[in-house]
């Protein structure tokens, strides 16, 4: 059995190249919510170095608040935003001798797009316009998972190392106690769970199912390159192979 270990990167913290040792995918901000045009291309370079797939995150127009505030904008609008987000990465991959592989959504257009199913549909129209032969990286049977089928994208169910859940699948908001698992052993549980059982305990204790095809890693944490190296490891010796999709 292969999964994917898939991390936020570009953003200007934490040690990328580092993180970079431990993934399969990475997912690159595209200077709305962080990141610049120095910080793409690092990050670029070190996943070509790494042989690590390569991935656009783009988000809302939101750097004061790193794309975390939620947003009314226009489904349209998104569409273009995210035109403009994922041309630019693409464009710098392929002059640096790299192919774009997948995109997922940063923050609160992610977590919005999980729920609704008009802006999940702007998502995939703008990715397949990009390209179709692109994946669509979303929340575990969510809306954005939902949109890739309905527009023909190959898409890729992601779930949280260090989140905890709620009973209808969704992420518990980062405001909520506990939303956060701050434990790595208790996070290395929960991964484990998802990925050898297809059930998660959400954070008031029900058992759920979920479809585990790539874990994310928050790369920008005190503990985040301790807790890839022995997720990655504890993952191996289970018999899983880390391995970028297909």
């Amino acid at each position: 059995m292969d999964v994917d270990l898939n991390a936020d990167l570009g953003e200007g913290g934490g040690d990328d190249a580092a993180i970079l040792t431990c993934v399969s995918s990475a997912n690159i901000a595209c200077g709305w919510h962080a990141g610049d045009s120095l910080t793409m291309r690092a990050a670029i370079q070190e996943s070509l170095r790494h042989h690590v797939s390569i991935g656009a995150h783009p988000s809302f127009p939101d750097r004061a608040n790193f794309g975390r505030s939620p947003m009314q904008r226009d489904p349209e609008l998104v569409y273009i935003d995210l035109l403009y987000q994922i041309g630019g990465l693409q464009s710098v991959v392929q002059t640096m001798g790299g192919q774009l592989r997948h995109v997922k959504p940063h923050g609160a257009l992610y977590n919005q797009a999980a729920r609704d199913p008009t802006l999940a549909d702007a998502i995939a129209l703008a990715v397949k316009t990009c390209s179709s032969d692109l994946k669509l990286m979303g929340l575990a049977g969510s809306e954005l998972i939902a949109a890739a089928h309905r527009h023909g994208l190959i898409p890729i169910e992601e779930v949280f190392a260090d989140r905890a859940y709620l009973s209808d699948g969704s992420l518990a908001p980062r405001e909520m106690p506990g939303a956060v698992i701050e434990d790595a052993e208790r996070a290395l549980q929960q991964t484990l769970q998802m990925i050898t059982q297809g059930t998660v305990t959400t954070i008031d204790g029900q058992t759920i199912p979920i479809r585990a095809e790539s874990i994310c890693l928050h790369g920008d944490g005190t503990h985040a390159l301790i807790f890839a190296r022995t997720l990655r490891h504890a993952l191996e010796s289970q018999g899983l192979k880390i391995r970028a999709p297909a």
